[in-house]
């Protein structure tokens, strides 16, 4: 399979810590053909600088425009400010390239619902930068729930499912996440994850009750620093009884390691700390990662814990462990990505899912301000 050429747009989080990375250790798959900076600080930009490549391996392009009229890009992969990706997207496939967004996609429904119908129409791929799917803890938690109710690990029926994103930072990162712009805010920066997972684990809600709030008080107070989003699941829709999921990000969490998940069920329950370690061994990278046997694994005192009561009446209980056996791997977004782009594969994230992401979003945001449990479409 000839390597897909593909072109990252910016020089931020994003393109330095996910993409590159990936599209440098995965080279049987995609070869990093160029990237757009449109300020380099220095003449080979950013990206060759941190990565050591050398600028005669890679284009920089100052305009997009350069970008979408070279032939030889046949993937774009978009990690910029969440306002601009509908419009970065759309520039993409009407050009005739494959496009990655990162997420949230865009930073309305009616826009990725847009984005989805072009794709189709052109043909092209459109995927969304789920990659917290390939969570180590993510996929240790889904392994519990799909183990059948006669196996003595099992939770049985879950009753109620917390997911958390907590951190501890007084003040601001003074990114443009902090300025009050469209898709800004923890809930469509942290909360795209949580209804993202969740959604992935029980599907759609009936309602959501959701509260955000600009919590610390600093930068502009139209710029929530917190959530909790309350996803309402009645009996027979998910599971045979009623439940709540329960998703959080709280900027004010003394602890460490901060907890991830509580999950409850009529056998047992689990409970889960730390956060998956990708990100942080992606950050330390100057070259392409992948390939170390350590990568994507968590020390074992952060595996989660269970506790099983023994009887009907719960006098007693057993604790044990469940074991993140799983390493976690975002390699394989992209390697569906490219057999997506080659083979024409089924997508692992689907745009509609993507697009369900932002809906919630945009209920949860409804609710908050509003005061209020909102329906859910069906």
């Amino acid at each position: 399979m000839e390597p897909i050429k593909c072109c990252a747009i910016g020089a931020g989080l994003a393109t330095l810590t996910f993409h590159v990375p990936f599209v440098l250790g995965l080279p049987s798959l995609f070869t990093l053909h160029g990237v757009l900076e449109r300020n380099p600080r220095t003449p080979s930009g950013t990206v060759c600088d941190s990565f050591h490549l050398s600028s005669a391996e890679v284009k920089l392009y100052r305009t997009l425009e350069e970008v979408l009229s070279d032939p030889d890009i046949e993937l774009v992969l978009i990690g910029t400010p969440n306002d601009t990706h509908y419009a970065l997207a759309k520039a993409a496939l009407e050009a005739g390239k494959h496009v990655l967004v990162d997420k949230p996609v865009t930073p309305s429904v009616q826009e990725a619902k847009e984005l989805g119908e072009l794709a189709r129409d052109k043909g092209k791929v459109l995927y969304a930068f789920q990659n917290r799917r390939w969570d180590q803890d993510f996929l240790a938690l889904k392994k519990l729930l799909d183990l059948p109710d006669s196996d003595p690990k099992s939770l049985g029926t879950v009753v109620e499912f917390e997911s958390h994103f907590d951190r501890y930072r007084l003040g601001l990162k003074g990114s443009w996440k902090d300025e009050p712009r469209p898709a800004a805010g923890l809930i469509y920066d942290l909360g795209s994850h949580l209804i993202d997972q969740t959604l992935c684990l029980f599907g759609r809600p009936t309602k959501i009750t959701a509260f955000a709030s600009n919590l610390r008080g600093v930068g502009h107070p139209d710029v929530d620093d917190n959530f909790t989003i309350h996803m309402h699941y009645p009996a027979g829709s998910a599971l045979p009884y009623p439940f709540t999921a329960i998703l959080r990000a709280h900027p004010l969490s003394v602890h460490s390691p901060q907890l991830r998940f509580n999950v409850l069920g009529q056998k047992g329950s689990y409970i889960k700390y730390g956060v998956d370690v990708q990100e942080e061994q992606l950050k330390s990278l100057t070259a392409a990662p992948v390939t170390a046997t350590s990568y994507g694994l968590e020390p074992e005192i952060l595996w989660g814990a269970l506790e099983h009561a023994t009887n009907p009446v719960g006098t007693t209980f057993v604790k044990s462990v469940w074991p993140s056996e799983e390493p976690g791997c975002y390699a394989d977004l992209y390697r569906n990505l490219a057999a997506a782009i080659r083979e024409g594969v089924e997508t692992k994230v689907k745009w509609e899912e993507a697009t369900a992401v932002i809906e919630m979003i945009e209920l949860a945001k409804k609710s908050a301000k509003e005061g209020r449990t909102v329906d859910v479409p069906y």
